[in-house]
């Protein structure tokens, strides 16, 4: 697999000196959309991840994974996708865990409780700080793109159902005669997600014109990456991001992606559809669509797009 040298995704810095400035704000606004559209995804420097509380989060999720498989199973979910994720053929190399409502101190505890029932408070309280910041970051780049398209009188109503999910990640090395593809192709089906990894990059980022690249990461730096729920609700102004992961360096590689859902309806604003830009999706529960999305039968399928399958006009 041969990735490109001709794209790059645009580096945007969200330090709070930086963003905090009137006129700083309105230049990342416009760096952030102009991101968005061409590829669905940008590299966010934000500070208000230390590189401790990095150095803490990735040690504790090891900890977590050296639980037996047994333990980790436990992790489920009443919510499609939202739980425990192994030994998958199609993903050997793969192993996940979800944690919903991450941001909440009931989130962390009631998965905390399932993985380690005598307590673990060290992961309880790294986790929740290190949620609440993804929350923030993606928040003000959601205000940005509401703004930029001049559609904020939606924000607030919106803001106030989203959930999130938090998804710890683990992939292991290849062995021989294994392929190095640690997680196919596709698009996250949330409204947005941020990714954040350690030690070894990995993801690769697919541009419109077909060809792979791949992401070179800091420690202080995220993948704010757009999903198919935005897509829906921009009507194409922005498209989901296909990436994968290619395991090029020996593992493990850990990383966290925090993925944003609407509890409720995904409606296309009035202000993004025109004659010359016709209605591309019918308004849809955005928790109806994993669950389309995780039958089977669908997910044998692999549709490039499968929202446009589940609510296309």
């Amino acid at each position: 697999m041969v990735s490109s040298t001709n794209h790059k995704l645009a580096v945007i810095n969200f330090s709070k000196e930086k963003v905090g400035l009137e006129s700083s704000w309105a230049a990342t606004r416009d760096e952030v959309v102009a991101a968005m559209e061409e590829y669905g995804c940008f590299v966010a420097l934000y500070d208000n991840v230390s590189s401790q509380l990095h150095e803490e989060i990735f040690e504790s999720l090891k900890q977590l994974f050296d639980l037996p498989t047994s333990t980790k199973v436990l992790n489920k979910s009443v919510k499609p996708l939202f739980g425990y994720v192994g030994g998958i053929p199609l993903v050997p190399l793969y192993e996940s865990l979800g944690i919903d409502n991450p941001n909440t101190l009931e989130g962390i505890q009631n998965f905390t409780k399932v993985m380690w029932p005598e307590g673990n408070d060290s992961f309880r309280e790294t986790l929740l700080t290190y949620a609440k910041s993804q929350v923030e970051l993606e928040q003000m780049v959601m205000q940005m793109i509401f703004e930029k398209y001049g559609v904020e009188k939606y924000l607030e109503s919106y803001k106030k159902v989203f959930s999130y999910l938090t998804r710890v990640q683990k992939y292991r090395s290849p062995k021989e005669n294994e392929s190095n593809l640690a997680f196919v192709s596709h698009t996250d089906k949330s409204f947005m997600s941020i990714v954040h990894q350690h030690q070894y990059n990995g993801l690769e980022i697919r541009a419109k014109d077909g060809e792979w690249f791949n992401v070179d990461l800091t420690p202080s730096s995220f993948v704010v990456m757009a999903g198919d729920a935005i897509m829906a609700w921009s009507n194409n102004k922005i498209t989901s991001a296909h990436h994968r992961v290619i395991m090029e360096e020996k593992g493990p590689r850990f990383s966290i992606a925090q993925f944003s859902f609407v509890e409720g309806i995904v409606e296309t604003p009035e202000e993004f559809i025109d004659e010359e830009h016709p209605l591309q999706y019918k308004s849809f529960d955005h928790i109806e669509f994993l669950r389309f999305y995780a039958k089977p039968e669908n997910l044998k399928q692999k549709h490039e797009l499968p929202l446009k399958v589940y609510c296309g006009v």
